[in-house]
């Protein structure tokens, strides 16, 4: 009896800590799989961000376990790259983005919460679309001026065979 308490004492604690670390790590897993997921329903609102594709990038790894996802992943990524895209092109695309976000939702668990249609029509409300495209347009603007400026604007540094300008600066 004395030798199964000694062993007890012995292996409990070192089973408590191989079972902590493998429920951390299915944890952090999940986290990981869940913050690629969130980035990309929320860039579908916006188009590509900074965020969005570093999360496209880091798929390979984070659903490693997950054929589906990178088989999806695969087919999304052959159909995006096209140098300059038609409008059918970019629609194929954007259904392939969507198709992945179903992938991705259906391996998280949420087969029945995030629908087909959910992740097609996301929210974004009126003033947003309205602030977006001013500020589109505001962009435009400024590189509309930057290219007339430099069109009209004489050459100001003119080279001397000394290599100096005209003030005497090299």
């Amino acid at each position: 009896m004395d030798i199964i308490n000694i062993i007890a004492l012995i292996l409990v604690p070192i089973v408590a800590v191989v079972v902590g670390h493998w429920l951390q790590d299915r944890a952090q897993k999940r986290n990981d799989k869940m913050m690629i997921f969130k980035v990309l329903m929320t860039s579908r609102i916006y188009g590509w961000t900074n965020e969005s594709v570093q999360a496209m990038n880091l798929i390979d790894i984070v659903f490693s376990d997950d054929q589906e996802v990178r088989k999806q992943w695969k087919v999304c990524f052959d159909k995006m790259f096209v140098e300059n895209p038609t409008d059918t092109e970019l629609a194929k695309m954007k259904l392939e983005r969507e198709k992945l976000l179903e992938t991705m939702a259906k391996s998280l668990g949420y087969k029945n919460v995030i629908t087909w249609e959910s992740i097609q029509n996301p929210y974004i409300p009126k003033g947003m679309i309205d602030l977006m495209e001013q500020q589109q347009a505001y962009q435009n603007n400024q590189s509309f001026i930057m290219e007339q400026m430099k069109s009209i604007m004489p050459e100001i540094r003119k080279e001397n065979p000394n290599g100096k300008d005209e003030n005497g600066n090299a």
